[in-house]
């Protein structure tokens, strides 16, 4: 049986390079058999945080962010594609995200990131690190970083050169150990429920 998992990416410029990995993660998981939801926080256009979901009274949510919260409920898993931006996350990722806090607890979250230079957003991917556990996600520890990402992912999110090898070395053992964490915590779910 496949697992439910949202990739979301927040980059919000015109030329979008992350979309790149953002697609290579989707297609590469697809083709393992899970069913992947894009999240696109561009598409999406949540305003700048001012009530969270769980702020307003049921049944009030703007419509986007009652389906967003819906989708995240029914997620087993997620992925963020997240580039840095001054060695910091991308602002757009960020405000999606803290528009919920519930709806993320007890599953596991992966975090693959990039940059147009060598360090691959490793700093941007550090402090997402904290930034979901503590929002209740277990993060876990294999991380994919891409950079330069121009010369590792053709515009249509294929590998290329020898940037594009190392990561299609990477991502089984990254997949492996997303799915591992999603099925440990599913079985956790169906054993008990969570103590808040």
């Amino acid at each position: 049986m496949s697992n439910r998992i949202l990739v979301l990416y927040g980059s919000y410029r015109s030329d979008r390079m992350g979309i790149r990995l953002a697609n290579f993660v989707i297609n590469r998981l697809r083709g393992r058999g899970e069913d992947v939801e894009f999240i696109d926080a561009k598409a999406i256009g949540l305003p700048m945080l001012d009530r969270m979901y769980k702020e307003y009274p049921k049944g009030s949510a703007p419509e986007a962010l009652e389906k967003l919260a819906g989708q995240i409920r029914g997620a087993d898993g997620f992925v963020f594609v997240t580039g840095e931006y001054n060695w910091g996350m991308q602002p757009g990722l960020k405000n999606l995200t803290d528009h919920f806090l519930e709806e993320w607890f007890w599953r596991p979250a992966a975090i693959v990131s990039y940059s147009a230079g060598r360090l691959s957003g490793a700093r941007a991917a550090t402090a997402w690190h904290g930034t979901l556990s503590e929002m209740g996600m277990v993060v876990v520890s294999s991380t994919i970083g891409v950079g330069p990402i121009a010369q590792t992912l053709s515009e249509a999110g294929e590998p290329i050169g020898d940037g594009g090898k190392a990561l299609e070395r990477s991502f089984p053992r990254f997949a492996d150990d997303l799915t591992w964490w999603i099925e440990a915590a599913k079985a956790q779910r169906a054993r008990k429920a969570p103590p808040y």
